[in-house]
């Protein structure tokens, strides 16, 4: 039986060129599909099951680690990258394999082949892991209060939330201050491993969610302790960011 390969990858002549390779080199391997970004990939995924998946790092809407923050990849994965040894040293440390852009075809035979041994298998999230650049998040925030600019650490933050044209953070102990940030800006800020935002108007820490209840339509609605539920916040996970919302909160 062929194995099924997903190429992923927005250059189009290097796509066609490896998909080319793939065709004349590898009788056994049947394109399943193509893609050049992150939103068509992670559509195709949902619906497919690759055996092989080639990856280019870099995609015309954002950088592959998107593509497994939304969807659950069970497929062999090769990356295949222009620049960076970082990559190169992260992949030879692990048991996915890359193929540095233009692809060879020794390369591409000893990527393929590792595929094919069932003995080979493959830790996805450590190896992204040592891809993933190193990433700082703010630990303090300044708030306001009249004329006082007070700064509150990360740790200390339960919930940010925006209510009549302003932003609120609410501390652990429920105290509720200004604070000169856009949500948008925040959720690039944060932690994404401690803060999720669950809604155009709401981002929450994960150590502070204690239950969360089905409504209709899909939406969750969550339970913190009482000081910061009762501060005005709205926490109530829209519909469309459910799923990802309770892939985070189970990591």
């Amino acid at each position: 039986m062929p194995m099924k390969a997903f190429v992923i990858e927005d250059e189009i002549p290097a796509r066609r060129s490896l998909v080319r390779k793939l065709t004349a080199e590898f009788p056994d391997i049947e394109i399943a599909g193509e893609a050049g970004s992150v939103r068509e990939s992670v559509a195709w995924l949902r619906e497919n099951r690759p055996d092989i998946l080639f990856m280019d790092v870099e995609l015309a809407d954002g950088n592959c680690f998107e593509i497994f923050r939304q969807v659950k990849v069970t497929a062999k994965v090769i990356m295949t990258t222009a620049y960076d040894n970082y990559a190169v040293k992260a992949f030879e440390a692990g048991s996915i394999d890359y193929l540095l852009k233009p692809v060879d075809s020794e390369a591409l035979h000893r990527a393929v082949d590792r595929c094919r041994d069932a003995a080979h298998t493959q830790d996805l999230e450590q190896v992204l892991a040592a891809l993933r650049p190193a990433q700082t998040f703010k630990e303090r925030f300044l708030v306001y209060i009249n004329d006082h600019i007070v700064p509150v650490r990360a740790a200390d933050i339960a919930c940010f939330f925006a209510e009549d044209k302003n932003n609120h953070v609410v501390t652990r102990d429920g105290t509720v201050y200004v604070v000169d940030t856009s949500l948008d800006d925040l959720s690039e800020e944060l932690d994404p491993g401690v803060f999720f935002r669950i809604s155009r108007s709401c981002i929450v820490a994960k150590d502070l969610i204690q239950s969360a209840i089905k409504l209709p339509g899909g939406r969750l609605q969550l339970l913190l302790p009482e000081p910061i539920q009762a501060r005005g916040a709205d926490f109530t996970v829209s519909r469309a960011r459910t799923e990802e919302f309770l892939r985070w909160l189970e990591s």
